[in-house]
Protein backbone atom coordinates (compact mmCIF):
# COMPACT_ATOMS: atom_id res chain seq x y z
CA UNK A 1 0.00 0.00 0.00
CA UNK A 2 1.25 3.48 -0.83
CA UNK A 3 2.42 5.36 2.28
CA UNK A 4 1.97 9.14 2.43
CA UNK A 5 3.42 11.29 5.20
CA UNK A 6 1.55 14.41 6.29
CA UNK A 7 4.42 16.61 7.41
CA UNK A 8 3.69 19.33 9.95
CA UNK A 9 6.06 22.07 8.79
CA UNK A 10 6.30 24.15 11.95
CA UNK A 11 7.36 23.57 15.53
CA UNK A 12 6.32 26.94 16.97
CA UNK A 13 4.39 26.86 20.27
CA UNK A 14 0.69 27.50 19.67
CA UNK A 15 1.00 26.36 16.06
CA UNK A 16 -2.04 25.57 13.95
CA UNK A 17 -0.22 22.87 11.97
CA UNK A 18 -1.31 19.85 14.04
CA UNK A 19 -4.98 20.81 13.68
CA UNK A 20 -4.63 21.21 9.91
CA UNK A 21 -2.70 17.93 9.65
CA UNK A 22 -5.43 16.07 11.57
CA UNK A 23 -8.03 17.51 9.16
CA UNK A 24 -5.99 16.21 6.21
CA UNK A 25 -5.47 12.84 7.91
CA UNK A 26 -9.18 12.43 8.63
CA UNK A 27 -10.13 13.20 5.03
CA UNK A 28 -7.38 10.92 3.74
CA UNK A 29 -8.26 8.00 6.01
CA UNK A 30 -11.73 7.78 4.50
CA UNK A 31 -10.25 7.13 1.03
CA UNK A 32 -8.74 3.66 1.44
CA UNK A 33 -6.32 4.02 -1.51
CA UNK A 34 -3.21 4.81 0.57
CA UNK A 35 -1.98 4.77 4.14
CA UNK A 36 -1.47 8.22 5.65
CA UNK A 37 0.63 9.12 8.67
CA UNK A 38 1.16 12.46 10.41
CA UNK A 39 4.87 13.27 10.70
CA UNK A 40 5.54 16.07 13.18
CA UNK A 41 8.90 17.81 12.79
CA UNK A 42 8.73 18.58 16.52
CA UNK A 43 9.23 14.86 17.18
CA UNK A 44 12.61 14.84 15.40
CA UNK A 45 14.33 17.73 17.17
CA UNK A 46 16.64 18.43 14.24
CA UNK A 47 19.22 21.11 15.04
CA UNK A 48 20.34 23.55 12.38
CA UNK A 49 21.90 21.31 9.73
CA UNK A 50 24.94 19.77 11.40
CA UNK A 51 26.10 16.88 9.25
CA UNK A 52 29.76 17.09 8.12
CA UNK A 53 29.02 15.55 4.69
CA UNK A 54 26.61 16.62 1.99
CA UNK A 55 23.24 14.82 2.20
CA UNK A 56 23.55 13.51 -1.37
CA UNK A 57 26.12 10.99 -0.09
CA UNK A 58 23.61 9.48 2.37
CA UNK A 59 26.28 9.04 5.05
CA UNK A 60 24.96 10.40 8.33
CA UNK A 61 26.97 10.87 11.49
CA UNK A 62 24.19 11.87 13.91
CA UNK A 63 21.37 9.73 15.33
CA UNK A 64 18.82 12.49 14.74
CA UNK A 65 19.69 12.50 11.03
CA UNK A 66 19.50 8.72 10.78
CA UNK A 67 16.05 8.75 12.43
CA UNK A 68 14.81 11.47 10.07
CA UNK A 69 16.35 9.68 7.08
CA UNK A 70 14.59 6.43 7.99
CA UNK A 71 11.22 8.17 8.31
CA UNK A 72 11.49 10.00 4.97
CA UNK A 73 12.81 6.86 3.24
CA UNK A 74 9.89 4.68 4.34
CA UNK A 75 7.30 7.04 2.84
CA UNK A 76 6.27 7.12 -0.83
CA UNK A 77 4.86 10.63 -0.92
CA UNK A 78 4.14 13.68 1.17
CA UNK A 79 1.52 16.24 2.07
CA UNK A 80 3.38 19.27 3.39
CA UNK A 81 1.31 21.35 5.81
CA UNK A 82 2.99 24.73 6.08
CA UNK A 83 2.22 28.15 7.44
CA UNK A 84 3.50 31.20 5.63
CA UNK A 85 6.23 33.02 7.56
CA UNK A 86 7.30 36.30 5.97
CA UNK A 87 6.30 35.17 2.46
CA UNK A 88 8.01 31.79 2.76
CA UNK A 89 8.13 28.53 4.70
CA UNK A 90 9.33 28.13 8.29
CA UNK A 91 13.08 27.66 8.64
CA UNK A 92 12.51 24.37 10.48
CA UNK A 93 10.83 22.91 7.39
CA UNK A 94 13.60 24.03 5.04
CA UNK A 95 16.15 22.63 7.48
CA UNK A 96 14.35 19.26 7.64
CA UNK A 97 14.26 19.01 3.85
CA UNK A 98 17.96 19.89 3.61
CA UNK A 99 19.02 17.17 6.08
CA UNK A 100 18.51 14.37 3.53
CA UNK A 101 18.48 14.12 -0.24
CA UNK A 102 18.08 10.70 -1.85
CA UNK A 103 15.28 9.86 0.57
CA UNK A 104 13.09 12.48 -1.18
CA UNK A 105 13.97 11.45 -4.75
CA UNK A 106 11.26 10.20 -7.13
CA UNK A 107 8.45 10.70 -4.68
CA UNK A 108 5.38 12.90 -4.92
CA UNK A 109 4.41 15.92 -2.86
CA UNK A 110 1.42 18.17 -2.42
CA UNK A 111 0.83 21.21 -0.29
CA UNK A 112 -1.57 22.66 2.24
CA UNK A 113 -0.61 26.25 3.01
CA UNK A 114 -2.16 28.65 5.47
CA UNK A 115 -1.61 32.27 6.29
CA UNK A 116 -3.15 35.66 6.84
CA UNK A 117 -2.55 37.55 3.58
CA UNK A 118 -2.57 35.17 0.62
CA UNK A 119 -3.55 32.01 2.48
CA UNK A 120 -0.09 30.48 2.43
CA UNK A 121 0.29 30.72 -1.36
CA UNK A 122 3.75 32.32 -1.25
CA UNK A 123 5.02 29.67 1.14
CA UNK A 124 3.73 26.94 -1.14
CA UNK A 125 5.37 28.53 -4.19
CA UNK A 126 8.72 28.59 -2.40
CA UNK A 127 8.19 25.04 -1.23
CA UNK A 128 7.51 23.91 -4.81
CA UNK A 129 10.94 25.21 -5.86
CA UNK A 130 12.64 23.47 -2.94
CA UNK A 131 10.77 20.23 -3.70
CA UNK A 132 12.04 20.29 -7.27
CA UNK A 133 15.61 20.59 -6.01
CA UNK A 134 15.31 17.30 -4.09
CA UNK A 135 13.55 15.56 -7.01
CA UNK A 136 10.04 15.56 -5.58
CA UNK A 137 7.29 15.66 -8.20
CA UNK A 138 4.55 18.05 -7.14
CA UNK A 139 0.81 17.84 -7.58
CA UNK A 140 -0.78 20.78 -9.35
CA UNK A 141 -3.67 21.24 -6.92
CA UNK A 142 -2.94 22.81 -3.54
CA UNK A 143 -5.07 23.79 -0.58
CA UNK A 144 -4.81 27.38 0.65
CA UNK A 145 -6.35 28.24 4.00
CA UNK A 146 -7.00 31.65 5.50
CA UNK A 147 -6.22 32.49 9.09
CA UNK A 148 -9.04 35.06 8.83
CA UNK A 149 -11.83 32.78 7.61
CA UNK A 150 -10.68 29.22 8.40
CA UNK A 151 -9.60 29.86 11.99
CA UNK A 152 -11.44 31.14 15.00
CA UNK A 153 -9.35 33.84 16.66
CA UNK A 154 -6.22 32.51 14.89
CA UNK A 155 -6.12 29.54 17.26
CA UNK A 156 -8.83 27.03 16.33
CA UNK A 157 -8.94 25.55 12.84
CA UNK A 158 -12.47 25.72 11.41
CA UNK A 159 -12.11 25.02 7.67
CA UNK A 160 -14.78 26.07 5.25
CA UNK A 161 -16.58 23.11 3.71
CA UNK A 162 -15.52 24.36 0.26
CA UNK A 163 -11.95 23.15 0.98
CA UNK A 164 -13.03 19.50 1.19
CA UNK A 165 -13.36 18.95 -2.57
CA UNK A 166 -10.02 20.65 -3.27
CA UNK A 167 -8.33 18.54 -0.61
CA UNK A 168 -9.72 15.33 -2.13
CA UNK A 169 -8.62 16.35 -5.64
CA UNK A 170 -5.13 17.14 -4.32
CA UNK A 171 -4.90 13.79 -2.51
CA UNK A 172 -5.94 11.95 -5.67
CA UNK A 173 -3.20 13.74 -7.60
CA UNK A 174 -0.46 13.00 -5.06
CA UNK A 175 -1.41 9.31 -4.84
CA UNK A 176 -1.48 9.04 -8.64
CA UNK A 177 1.93 10.71 -8.93
CA UNK A 178 3.31 8.44 -6.22
CA UNK A 179 2.14 5.39 -8.13
CA UNK A 180 3.55 6.65 -11.44
CA UNK A 181 6.95 7.30 -9.83
CA UNK A 182 7.17 3.86 -8.18
CA UNK A 183 9.35 2.30 -10.94
CA UNK A 184 11.91 5.11 -10.50
CA UNK A 185 12.07 4.52 -6.76
CA UNK A 186 12.70 0.80 -7.33
CA UNK A 187 15.46 1.41 -9.90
Amino acid sequence: MTRIGIIIGTTRPGRLGPQVARWVEKAAAARGDADFEVVDLADYDLPLFDEPRVPRLGVYEHAHTRAWSAKVAELDGFVFVTPEYNWSIPAVLKNAIDFVYQEWNHKAACFVGYGSNVNGARAVEHLRQIAGAVQLATAYTQVNLSLWTDCAEFTTFTPAESHDAVLQRMLTEVISLTDVLAPLRRA
